[in-house]
């Protein structure tokens, strides 16, 4: 396991689950928000090459794929954007504020 791809793809995660949270004015909070995103960033980083056409797409953090760009760029892409689409999931589930 590579550390600073995992490490990577729970950062990204985050992000993307704030920026998603902030952009749909979700009521989950902070916490909320970036607790989501992390969850789906590792998620989508973990099944994506289980996915048939997403294998190549994503780098999953836990397969130790080294440190070269286009991994560690699968590791963010796929991170923040796992973690917006569960964070946006959940805000619409949960109802926005306003």
């Amino acid at each position: 396991m590579d550390i600073v791809s995992l490490a990577l793809g729970l950062l990204s995660g985050g992000g993307g689950g704030l920026l998603a949270g902030k952009m749909m004015n979700s009521s989950m909070g902070t916490a909320g928000r970036a607790l989501t995103g992390i969850v789906g960033g590792t998620g989508l980083a973990a099944l994506a090459p289980m996915i048939p056409g997403l294998g190549g797409l994503f780098a999953s953090p836990a397969a130790g794929a080294g440190l070269n760009v286009s991994s560690l760029l699968g590791g963010v892409v796929s991170g923040g954007v796992g973690g917006s689409i569960l964070t946006f999931i959940l805000g619409k589930i949960m109802g926005n504020k306003g």
